[in-house]
């Protein structure tokens, strides 16, 4: 996780952009937390990054391991082929 300046960020975009799809650029103004940076190398991480933030598919991910731990859901080695 890297912090910068939003002065630094303002002049250098497209490079903190770039670098956050390696690690989180932390955002600052006047030395605090003000936003976070999250790149996204491809498609697939952004549409990963929405899934893992969208409380809808967190809630039925939640639901769906309650249900298997109740021993009522059914394991994919069981499903028809």
């Amino acid at each position: 996780m890297k912090k910068v300046k939003l002065s630094e960020v303002k002049d250098r975009f497209s490079e903190y952009l770039r670098m956050a799809e390696d690690e989180e650029v932390i955002v600052t103004r006047h030395g605090k937390p003000a936003g976070l940076l999250v790149g996204f190398a491809t498609e697939d991480d952004w549409i990963d990054y929405r899934l893992e933030h969208d409380p809808r598919f967190v809630r039925r991910i939640a639901e769906a391991r309650a249900s298997l731990r109740e021993r009522k859901g059914v394991r994919i080695e069981d499903l028809p082929t």
